[in-house]
């Protein structure tokens, strides 16, 4: 089997989502949101290995939320520096990983803490059958519009698909492709367009509707309910 790395990112000061702290660190179901993820990655395959990418600012204040959790709550994991951008901190994480190991790369945002073992397992069975990138996606539901200089024309919302993470490579190819291109340079918003952008080739496995991001303030709300039923 191949060695399976995950990295979570956690770098974000969360402003969008109000309240004192980072978002990744607020409680939803009496855990940080930033653990679900871990134990997500965890349940799924417990010898993954899981690396967060974080702002050097909150490293601390994530260690002692770590350290007040039940011991047998807690998930081993590394935590290496985030950087200035999303694809900055990724490159950072990639380069954690030491240059002699290979196998299966998952990528994945702290801000979906709803993410299942079931769709985890999903992306890396699609890597390994495909054996390129793959990404989750959902349909789109909302109409759609594309804003142009005169204004906004209306698009085929069939022709479009909503991507969340995890985001799954080979991890040599995603450390490649990381390699060549500028870190800072606003263009690349996830790992499919890095990896593209270098000449990978990406399918789309399926999503869940129930693995949503946390943005905005009742967005919280919204997980601490999905999660609820989960657990019940």
């Amino acid at each position: 089997m191949a060695e399976k790395y995950a990295i979570i990112l956690a770098g974000g000061s969360g402003t969008r989502a109000g309240g004192a702290l980072p978002k990744q660190f607020r409680t939803i179901c009496g855990r940080p949101m930033l653990w679900w993820s871990l134990k997500a990655f965890f349940n799924a395959d417990p010898d993954t290995h899981l690396i967060v990418a974080m702002h050097p600012g909150f490293i601390r204040d994530w260690e002692a939320m770590e350290a007040s959790l039940p011991e047998e709550s807690r998930v081993r994991h590394q935590l290496v520096n985030g950087g200035q951008s999303r694809a900055d901190s990724v490159a950072n994480a990639l380069n954690s990983i030491p240059s002699g190991c290979n196998g299966l790369v998952a990528v994945h945002d702290a801000a979906r803490p709803l993410v299942s073992t079931e769709l985890i397992n999903s992306g890396w069975d699609a890597v390994l059958s495909e054996n390129t990138g793959a990404i989750p996606a959902i349909d789109v539901s909302d109409s759609l519009r594309k804003i142009t200089a005169d204004g906004s024309v209306s698009v085929i919302r069939k022709d479009y698909v909503a991507v969340q993470t995890p985001q799954v490579f080979d991890l040599a190819s995603l450390r490649k492709a990381y390699s060549s291109i500028d870190p800072l340079d606003p263009v690349f918003t996830d790992d499919a367009s890095v990896f593209e952008k270098c000449g990978g080739k990406i399918v789309i496995y399926h999503g869940s509707t129930d693995n949503i991001k946390v943005t905005n303030p009742q967005d919280f709300e919204i997980a601490e309910l999905l999660l609820g039923k989960k657990r019940s």
